[in-house]
């Protein structure tokens, strides 16, 4: 937009000592009044550390959700009994992460990869120069890995490969479980969001990111005309109509 009309915008995560993350001056109001009113779960792939870098405005989450599902935060402490859950539930329906990983990176290139990671001992992502991915890369790896009973998805720069287990969803109803929650409302833009967006009473998704691509959609789920940071004041308002 033009310089002129651009929001106001609040940081809310450091890098290296660089401002990364925003949220505009308006959501950061409306999610604080929604910490007030609602038992809000930041839930997000991004590993515990990641996520610690993360000062959302309003009052601290009693429960969050890192790792893609892997992790639940409880006063910022991951739940022992959760974490245990997830691993047998890996052990037992998918093939190990040693193997997934060795497999990925072999077929990788050093011209377009630029980093190969491993988070929390869960799930794997590289991060590529898309630009130089060639096509068809993604499709042929993630047929390989379905038959292991992991998933690859290509989201920005990443491209990850999660086990099929290790969900967002599942780790959303145990939270709701826990509070008795009567309704339960949410909103992602990845296809890691996928899940999370399945196990919702209602659910919105903006106009960015790989489920927007996609055209992805759901019965319960509202497509939203607004991208990037104007998404989360539109995404915060919807949640709190609701309440």
């Amino acid at each position: 937009m033009p310089d002129a009309q651009a929001p106001r915008l609040l940081c809310v995560e450091v890098y290296e000592s660089k401002p990364l993350s925003y949220v505009t001056q308006d959501a950061a109001g409306l999610l604080a009044e929604l910490g007030r009113r609602s038992v809000f779960v930041p839930t997000t792939t991004r590993t515990r550390e990641q996520y610690g870098r993360i000062r959302l405005p309003g009052p601290v989450p009693k429960y969050a959700i890192t790792a893609n599902g892997g992790h639940l935060l409880v006063d910022g402490v991951s739940d022992p009994d959760w974490r245990a859950a997830v691993g047998e539930r890996l052990e037992h329906e998918c093939a190990p992460l040693a193997e997934v990983r060795e497999r990925m990176v072999a077929a990788t290139d050093p011209q377009w990869l630029l980093k190969e990671r491993v988070a929390e001992d869960l799930f794997a992502y590289l991060v590529v120069d898309r630009a130089r991915l060639p096509e068809g890369w993604v499709k042929e790896l993630g047929a390989w890995a379905e038959e292991l009973g992991w998933s690859v998805s290509l989201q920005g720069r990443k491209v990850y490969a999660v086990p099929k287990p290790l969900t967002k969803g599942a780790a959303v109803r145990e939270v709701a479980r826990r509070v008795g929650a009567g309704r339960v409302l949410g909103a992602g833009d990845s296809l890691l969001d996928a899940d999370l967006l399945g196990v919702v009473d209602l659910g919105w998704r903006p106009d960015h990111g790989e489920l927007a691509d996609l055209g992805w959609t759901a019965p319960h789920v509202t497509p939203l005309p607004d991208r990037g940071v104007l998404a989360g004041e539109s995404i915060l308002r919807a949640f709190l109509n609701e309440l």
